[in-house]
């Protein structure tokens, strides 16, 4: 379990940066438990966490400035592979988001970019690179305290880079 402290700034998976703004009891029946109060800063919503389930759900801090080297480097490196199944590959993108580590997150915006370059996405696979975009632009614009249009140029530039040396493309 991670003991986060209130102004702690979080990633909840699939909804994005977040900030611990409340450690709360709640008493259900004879049970009491101790939730997390987030609000999420994309959309001001508010979302609670079980503290015993911070790991279940994928909790976590969002990455240190050290570890943002390491998503670049997984959307530049020209080597990836692609499931041409589209229910094997749409169940491993799942897996991938759900983990909510970023690394797994640029996996799948990397591979459904190159796959939306050469055939029309599924409705279900383009809201998933639409979020996988989503949740990388806004924690590297966050940790790297820089405007989210600028992180997308990156972004774009990095998967280009990928892209240009491959030759099934």
């Amino acid at each position: 379990m991670i003991n986060f402290k209130i102004g702690d700034k979080v990633v909840y998976p699939n909804h994005g940066v977040g900030v611990i703004e409340e450690i709360q009891s709640k008493t259900f029946g004879e049970s009491e438990s101790t939730f997390y109060s987030l609000r999420i800063l994309a959309n001001d919503s508010t979302v609670l966490v079980p503290t015993s389930n911070t790991v279940q759900v994928g909790l976590r801090p969002i990455i240190p400035k050290k570890e943002v080297s390491r998503v670049w480097a997984v959307l530049t490196n020209e080597d990836f592979a692609i499931t041409e199944d589209w229910k094997g590959r749409y169940q491993e993108n799942c897996e991938r988001m759900r983990t909510g580590s970023i690394v797994d997150v640029a996996t799948v915006l990397k591979t459904l970019t190159f796959l939306a370059q050469s055939k029309n996405l599924s409705y279900r696979e383009r809201k998933m690179l639409d979020k996988a975009r989503y949740l990388i632009v806004s924690e590297i614009a966050e940790v790297q305290r820089a405007a989210e249009a600028d992180v997308e140029i990156q972004i774009d530039k990095a998967i280009t880079k990928s892209f240009s040396g491959r030759t099934d493309h």
